[in-house]
């Protein structure tokens, strides 16, 4: 029975720690190539969320207009999320573009634009819920559940789907990171950025990349979110914003295997706290043991402390 209970929870924690990586693997992207903490991100997930759901209803003939052509249920919920992270990854770059390429460009202390960053997640919020109102909205159930049950342990499809889409993001996100030209660009840049025009790359194009990967990240988390727990409102995105961004810190914010990591780490200890303590003391059990951990390593698990001339 403690098994079962065991690995149970670890499906849980694995499916909760994959939203928190999604969003975390946002939060690195931007931070490790403008070493800006985009505070609208979260915001971004929540925006995300809900293109999916507009995009989903639409198809699936709830307004007056309605398609020429029947989609099944499964189409319309792959057709949705390409759609909503094209979209979203629009709104990712228009904030760049509007809020943070002016500032960026007088050459502003950092501070001013993570206030402007988080002025945009307020607008996002607050924008929401003038045009849309505070009343909750259920996503429509597109993938058709499957349960099962293997040595006691409840698996569903939609729980694997999180997960693995999860670990293959992360794949991808290393692969071009990594090994591509464009993943070279954001690298340098991080590493330093007066002096990467010289070489002939252009730092806004790779901003831009950057801007449109880490929405795209978010608006995929939004979708899959709203599958596993469909109830969309203005603010969903705020808490788990801020918690996915801890998550980042935790596994080295800038560092791709420290947003996993991190989101991962943080899913299991939310989980494990709720299921062995009253749930009310989960996030201050959780975020204590976090506090704790920075204590120690405060750069996080891979990052490292660098060195700035003045």
């Amino acid at each position: 029975m403690f098994l079962q209970s065991f690995f149970q929870n670890v499906l849980n924690a694995m499916q909760w720690g994959s939203f928190y990586a999604l969003i975390a693997l946002g939060y690195t992207l931007v931070y490790g190539v403008l070493l800006l903490i985009n505070f609208a991100h979260g915001d971004i997930f929540m925006v995300g969320a809900y293109i999916g759901f507009f995009i989903a209803t639409l198809l699936l003939g709830h307004y007056t207009a309605a398609l020429p052509f029947a989609l099944s249920p499964t189409a319309i919920f792959v057709l949705s999320l390409i759609l909503t992270m094209i979209l979203t990854a629009g709104v990712g770059v228009a904030i760049e573009r509007v809020a943070y390429r002016p500032l960026r460009r007088k050459g502003v202390s950092r501070l001013y634009v993570v206030i402007t960053a988080l002025m945009c997640g307020l607008i996002l919020e607050n924008g929401n819920l003038a045009l849309l109102g505070a009343s909750r909205r259920s996503f429509p159930e597109l993938l058709p559940k499957a349960v099962y049950t293997v040595g006691g342990v409840v698996i569903s499809n939609i729980k694997i789907l999180v997960i693995v889409t999860t670990i293959l993001v992360f794949l991808l996100l290393e692969t071009i990171v990594r090994k591509t030209k464009i993943g070279m660009a954001m690298r340098a840049i991080s590493y330093d950025r007066m002096a990467v025009p010289l070489m002939g790359i252009p730092v806004d194009t790779v901003i831009v990349f950057t801007f449109i990967l880490g929405s795209s990240m978010a608006a995929l988390a939004g979708v899959l979110f709203a599958t596993a727990y469909p109830v969309l409102e203005p603010y969903m995105g705020a808490l788990v914003g801020w918690k996915a961004f801890i998550a980042a810190v935790l596994g080295g914010i800038g560092e791709i295997r420290g947003a996993f990591l991190g989101g991962f780490l943080l899913g299991f200890i939310e989980i494990f706290v709720a299921a062995y303590f009253p749930s009310t003391l989960r996030d201050l059990i959780a975020f204590s043991i976090l506090l704790m951990f920075l204590t120690v390593k405060p750069t996080g698990i891979f990052g490292v402390a660098r060195a700035t001339k003045i």
